[in-house]
């Protein structure tokens, strides 16, 4: 009976020194609070009291950055929120360099989200979504190298204007399409009086050309069914019966 105590003492010990980490961890271990190394996947033991281990997750993280009240280079105030897709790279680093890497990334990207969106203006910030996206990864992966995190990419989610901004917006892009329907207008315009400037070239040169169209004419006129029509002679039929009457007196 008097071995029963150190029996479960000795299951206790083992059960706290035995750890198992998945393969997606891994495992800093302190040494009397040195650094002694980096461990797993798989089984890892440590020395209860005096080892001390810190599990890290090396898959892809998602953090959500919430609405930022940001003011653009062209002083209009609009909310921006946002996604930062990183992972840890070096376990050490994100251990060792900083105390809490989730929060400091955090707060690292909404800083840098309310600098670099105040320096775009508003058209810049709906227009050129990719080029911002990528200076936003850019500026987040040169800071958190330190920390052994790796940015692979940052998303620009939503961009929340005001009434009165969206009103306008929708009042510029109506002006654009009808200024845009006129030009195609204008160009219609111009194209078939060229058109028509060629046609009254031709039958300037040949004058049988009008007579030609005038038949046409008449072939679409008498299609209609139910119609009086009542059209001139040409003259130049006229004048050849004239001419024919003349040369015979």
């Amino acid at each position: 009976m008097s071995l029963i105590p150190l029996v479960i003492i000795i299951v206790v010990i083992l059960f706290a020194s035995i750890k198992v980490l998945n393969e997606y961890e891994r495992g800093v271990t302190l040494t009397l609070g040195r650094f002694t190394g980096v461990k797993g996947p798989g089984l890892v033991i440590l020395i209860p009291g005096v080892q001390q281990m810190f599990r890290i997750s090396t898959r892809v993280v998602v953090l959500d950055v919430p609405p930022q009240d940001i003011i653009t280079r062209d002083n209009i105030s609009v909310k921006v929120n946002a996604v930062v897709y990183f992972r840890v790279v070096n376990p050490q680093s994100a251990v060792l360099n900083v105390e809490n890497f989730m929060y400091a990334t955090s707060q690292l990207s909404q800083t840098t989200l309310r600098s670099v969106l105040g320096q775009q203006e508003l058209d810049d910030l709906l227009s050129n979504r990719d080029k911002i996206n990528q200076n936003l990864q850019q500026i987040l992966d040169q800071h958190t190298e330190p920390w052994g995190i790796k940015v692979s990419s940052v998303e620009v989610k939503n961009v929340d204007l005001p009434q009165e901004m969206q009103r306008a917006i929708a009042r510029q892009a109506e002006a654009e399409r009808e200024r845009r329907a006129k030009i195609i207008h204008a160009d219609g315009e111009f194209q078939a009086s060229q058109k028509l400037a060629d046609a009254a070239e031709i039958i300037g040169r040949q004058p049988a050309a009008i007579q030609l169209r005038y038949l046409q004419t008449l072939t679409e006129i008498a299609s209609e069914n139910n119609s009086t029509t009542i059209f001139p002679v040409p003259m130049d039929l006229v004048s050849m019966f004239m001419k024919k009457a003349q040369e015979q007196k």
